[in-house]
């Protein structure tokens, strides 16, 4: 029962037995303070049920907890590797009581627990309470039979917890366990506390006040309880070892860096493999989590773990990426207790390895050219800051890494010199920015984003957290508060909202604060390079810079709108294999409600086409497969098979998105393998169901389809499937039988369209000879036989037909018939084979145009047509043709 997973469960089971619900871990980056930077201990995801503002349907719990101590307050990088129990990951177990239990049963359960489950010798433990808390005290010796001298007393805030300088607070006790005489140290409170003889390995605290002001401490109405065991140093109790690194679990991973490596965890090696076995675990369950390396925040803590580790694997002789082979091993120790380890893997290798390839390069010549410049330096000197500046900036090689590379040799770094010349860059960087022609109402973003660096992003991983506001602006400028009513724009230092990029539009939803505060978020934009800018109105209360909130993205809407950013790659690959693979991405829109993406293809395409596009595109949503994002480089994506997005910049790093299953047809490891920074569906599943249903063209070789998922398609077919029940109402017949009745009918119409126009035209030509150019019979002019009248009620379609009919009966002549329909008049002239050389039927026409309003009209010499619309004027239009005709001919 002493390795690390039984003892782990073992906790978890003996709470649960005792009325505690388990509660999953919370993520690594807290959803609910965004004070911290890293969940660091087990009452983070606790804290508003603490103080009153959320309410759980159960009031005990216990967790196993992740945590990271390495950025912020409590930061234990730099010791990590070379102390018995600094590390940058571990577990704490935890029970908590919400005003339930208060000291008498949290007492208790930990010495039942210690001395029954786990079999601590009792003789080897002891406690300290807070000096003035005589209860606690009382309580021990009651329940374990401790002496006097066994619970020591300590004055000092070591024994006393506050969540703040307000809110929630109480005394602690803690248990120590002695590890023998042969271990240097004396009990807590004594000269010599600081060894490790006697390890601290459980704190219970006991919330009983709350702190209103410095001074002012009230009882609160239900105390609570909340604990927090290390897993590492009981599991190093129960194993009977000194050091963390010792015990089960991390002995397992440092032999297979040993295997991986080829290097023995001896001498002055042992604290690599120590570093490179507390790092591994720190990347991987961040990455895990949502954190990716980068420059800023949390990004920039995971790339000093991730490099101090690949750093260390260098002195160990690794010459080539080795760290991410060591996941494969984590995963099988602590995969099962952590599912996201197994979900994140190929994520997390990718991530890793891709560090790694981009780090080795960095760091041989970070290290060749530090070893330049410390060449003439002894132990004790200091290395001049704009040296380690230049390393950092033009190399690429972090301060840290500086530091920790010289911390062997006992060379310090100038940090003042350091920060002086990163000052002077960041002066650099903004007289360059005013010189280059941006728009004076984007500089305040910009002195934004320099003071307060980039927003951090959670939203690939949840659409709820908390932030605080770190500026507001309205009309251009800071302020410090906004009142109710006021539209302005707000930026956290953290948030799940995405920013509009890559034709995906911006979250919208809403911001809550203490004092009533409301912000209605409309939507979200991403600006000078990574600052998110909530644009919205406070809705209510007065919203202050420094205030933390609730973020509350519309779970609604995201959701819709990852189901239509998922689709657009799946309709991508559709097209390229329906059409060809010249088929590119053109750019897109997606929104909550449908979907555009444009792409390169000559021609309009095929409803056969269409519908195979769309088929493809639903056999993977029915895989339900799951969507899968990687962090890999640019060059290794677009080897894999991934499709960059038109209009998108791609950094060094790029995130690759994969769908669906591999067709066996192709190499490819997925059925859609693309970059793309968007939110997406889970599975493929969670899109429902695709359908086009529009494609056009947009310009010379570009067309477009727009499409819509989900509810879309189901909201879209059932208003088509009311319009074909109203359809069939109206034919009288069934739905299935409306189609084939409506071709009948379409066919009908058409039949009799052809009747009446020949009716029409047999009343036309049988005329009584009413209009311009007199009766039924030809009249001669100037020789020639002309027949001219006006048709009422014959469409332009049907007067060639009339004008030949008559050029056939007459023989030898010309001919002009205006049609009038629908307000508007047409005019066909007609000249006979015999006569086109004396007579030219389109410059006739042209006459009888400007008579009705036309523009000139056009054809032969031997049939003509215009058009016109002034109607009333169709008998002056045959005069005119009568007209010209008879001057040619006097001419002639």
């Amino acid at each position: 029962m002493s390795g690390v997973n039984d003892i782990r469960s073992t906790f978890l089971d003996y709470f649960a037995a005792n009325g505690h619900e388990p509660v999953a871990s919370s993520p690594l980056v807290p959803r609910n303070d965004p004070t911290l930077m890293f969940t660091n201990a087990g009452m983070v995801q606790f804290k508003n049920v603490f103080t009153g503002l959320e309410k759980r349907p159960y009031s005990r719990a216990t967790t196993a907890q992740k945590v990271v101590r390495a950025g912020g307050k409590h930061n234990d990088l730099d010791n990590v590797g070379y102390t018995a129990r600094h590390h940058t990951f571990f577990e704490m177990l935890g029970n908590f009581s919400f005003g339930d239990y208060f000291k008498e049963e949290a007492i208790g359960l930990a010495w039942k627990l210690v001395t029954e489950e786990f079999g601590l010798d009792k003789s080897r433990l002891l406690v300290t309470v807070y000096a003035e808390d005589d209860v606690a005290a009382k309580l021990w010796k009651q329940i374990a039979g401790f002496p006097d001298e066994r619970i020591i007393r300590i004055p000092t805030s070591d024994n006393f917890w506050q969540m703040g300088d307000t809110g929630p607070c109480g005394p602690c006790s803690e248990i120590f366990y002695d590890q023998g005489e042969e271990v240097w140290g004396g009990p807590p409170g004594s000269a010599e506390e600081d060894g490790d003889r006697f390890l601290e390995f459980w704190n219970l605290v006991f919330m009983q006040f709350e702190q209103q002001a410095p001074g002012q401490r009230i009882d609160l109405p239900r105390p609570s309880i909340d604990t927090g065991l290390g897993l590492e140093r009981m599991a190093a109790i129960l194993q009977g070892v000194h050091s963390n690194y010792e015990i089960d679990l991390f002995r397992t991973l440092i032999a297979a860096i040993e295997d991986v490596i080829g290097s023995k965890a001896e001498g002055d090696a042992r604290a690599s493999h120590r570093v490179i076995a507390d790092h591994l675990r720190a990347s991987a369950f961040l990455i895990a989590d949502g954190v990716l390396p980068s420059n800023e925040g949390r990004g920039y803590v995971l790339r000093r773990i991730m490099r101090r580790a690949m750093r260390h694997a260098k002195l160990l002789g690794a010459k080539e990426p080795v760290i991410y082979r060591l996941l494969p091993t984590l995963v099988s120790e602590m995969g099962r207790a952590y599912p996201e380890l197994v979900r994140a893997e190929a994520l997390t290798t990718e991530t890793i390895k891709l560090e790694e390839k981009r780090f080795l390069a960095t760091l041989d010549r970070g290290l060749a050219l530090l070893g330049q410049a410390t060449d003439g330096l002894s132990s004790g000197a200091m290395l001049d800051g704009e040296t380690a500046f230049r390393l950092y900036d033009t190399y690429g090689f972090p301060l840290d890494l500086t530091q920790d590379a010289l911390r062997q040799r006992e060379i310090s770094v100038d940090l003042a010199g350091f920060q002086s010349a990163m000052e002077r860059q960041k002066a650099e960087a903004r007289a360059n920015w005013a010189g280059s022609g941006e728009k004076a109402d984007e500089r305040v973003w910009f002195e934004i984003r320099e003071r307060e660096g980039a927003t951090e992003f959670l939203g690939y991983a949840t659409e709820t957290a908390e932030g605080q506001v770190r500026a507001i602006v309205q009309d251009g400028k800071e302020q410090s508060s906004a009142a109710s009513g006021d539209e302005v724009s707000v930026v956290l230092n953290q948030t799940p909202f995405y920013g509009e990029s890559g034709g995906q539009v911006g979250d919208t939803g809403v911001m809550t604060g203490e004092g009533g505060v409301r912000f209605d978020v409309a939507d979200t934009q991403k600006v000078a390079n990574g600052l998110f800018v909530h644009r919205g109105r406070v809705a209510a209360g007065t919203l202050k810079v420094g205030a933390a909130l609730e973020l509350a993205v519309d779970r609604s809407r995201r959701s819709k709108i990852r189901a239509n950013h998922s689709a657009t790659h799946l309709l991508h690959e559709g097209l390229r294999e329906v059409l060809g693979t010249h088929v590119a991405q053109k750019g897109s829109m997606v929104s909550p409600d449908r979907l555009r993406f444009d792409f390169s293809h000559p021609k309009p395409l095929s409803a056969e086409e269409v519908a195979r596009v769309e088929a493809l595109a639903n056999e993977v949503i029915l895989e339900n497969a799951p969507v899968e994002t990687r962090l890999m480089a640019v060059d290794d994506a677009i080897a894999l098979g991934a499709m960059a997005l038109f209009g998108e910049k791609y950094g060094d790093e790029v995130r690759v998105v994969s769908m669906g299953n591999a067709r066996e047809d192709t190499a490819k490891a997925a059925y859609s393998i693309e970059l793309c920074g968007g939110t997406h569906a889970r599975a493929t599943g969670d899109i429902g169901l695709v359908h086009v249903v529009s494609e056009s063209a947009v310009g010379a070789g570009v067309r477009r389809i727009e499409a819509l998922t989900g509810e879309g398609v189901r909201d879209y077919f059932n208003e088509q499937d009311a319009r074909v029940r109203r359809v069939a109402a109206a034919l009288k017949v069934q739905p299935a039988d409306v189609a084939e009745r409506v071709e009948a009918l379409v066919e009908e119409r058409r039949k009799l369209e052809r009747e009446v126009a020949e009716l029409r035209r047999k009343v036309a030509l049988a005329g009584d000879g009413a209009g311009a150019g007199g009766g039924a019979a030809p009249r001669e002019i100037g020789g020639v036989s002309f027949v001219g009248r006006v048709l009422e009620g014959v469409a332009a379609k049907d007067l060639k037909g009339l004008v030949d009919e008559t050029k056939a009966s007459l023989g030898s002549g010309i001919i002009a018939f205006a049609g009038v329909a629908d307000g508007k008049a047409s005019v066909v002239v007609g000249v006979t084979p015999d006569l086109t050389a004396r007579f030219d039927a389109v410059e006739l026409v042209r006459r009888a145009s400007a008579a009705i309003g036309g523009k000139g009209g056009g054809g032969r010499p031997d049939m003509a047509q215009a058009g016109g619309p002034d109607a009333a004027n169709a008998s002056a239009a045959i005069a005119a043709v009568e007209e010209a005709l008879g001057r040619q001919a006097e001419a002639a």
